[in-house]
């Protein structure tokens, strides 16, 4: 009976926080993304560093962390990945409290090129999550980048280009442990922007992401610097 009555209060809590997101209120995630190949090797390090933000600046969404190492077999178009990040999140509002998250994850990555300027991206993630008073869970990502060059027909230095993403995520499970649940259907996420190619190693991008999920939608600006190392 105490169990049922700690999930019931719990999930009035979970439905409340979120339910006082303000949707019309547009927040920012600031972006730092690595990549690294070794030296005539098939093996690399890529990464990412995130903090997201609830207003723009003072409301801590979410400090992302995450690294890993990767190998691109020979002539066979696509980029393996194995890695881990740690997630901590903070509440929308006033309050302090933050949970954390341990999250390993295991990914593909295939490029493909369409006619002369349209640079596709699949992104296939499969992520085991360690989230702080749930139970072990895992999630399934898939991603589709398209970046076309518009002053130019390739990414290179001073080429201006236009960034869309649409990235779907579903949940591994349901059950998240002390009678909770979640559904199978996570979030959605709807991105455009505008990129600049600086040099062969560094790119920037500023854009505009309308993030959905089950309780909630709220739009993101996005600014990304992606590095080659």
């Amino acid at each position: 009976m105490r169990i049922k009555l700690f999930s019931l209060l719990f999930l009035i809590s979970f439905n409340f926080v979120f339910s006082q997101v303000d949707e019309s209120q547009t927040g920012a995630w600031y972006m730092y993304f690595y990549s690294h190949q070794f030296k005539d090797s098939q093996w690399g390090v890529q990464g990412d560093f995130q903090y997201r933000d609830w207003q723009g600046l003072g409301d801590m969404e979410q400090l992302l962390l995450r690294s890993g190492f990767t190998y691109s077999p020979k002539n066979a178009g696509v980029k393996f990945t194995l890695g881990y990040g740690n997630v901590t999140t903070g509440q929308y509002g006033a309050s302090d409290a933050t949970s954390s998250e341990s999250r390993i994850y295991q990914e593909a990555l295939v490029p493909q090129k369409l006619g002369n300027r349209f640079y596709f991206t699949h992104r296939f993630r499969y992520e085991q999550r360690f989230v702080e008073n749930q139970d072990f869970r895992t999630r399934y990502r898939y991603n589709l980048f398209l970046n076309i060059p518009l002053n130019s027909t390739e990414l290179t230095p001073k080429a201006v280009y236009a960034a869309l993403y649409n990235e779907l995520f579903i949940n591994g499970g349901t059950d998240i442990g002390d009678g909770r649940t979640v559904q199978i259907f996570d979030r959605n996420r709807t991105y455009l922007g505008l990129g600049y190619v600086l040099s062969p190693k560094i790119r920037f991008q500023f854009g505009w992401m309308n993030q959905k999920t089950v309780n909630w939608g709220k739009g993101q600006l996005q600014f990304s610097m992606h590095h080659s190392i």
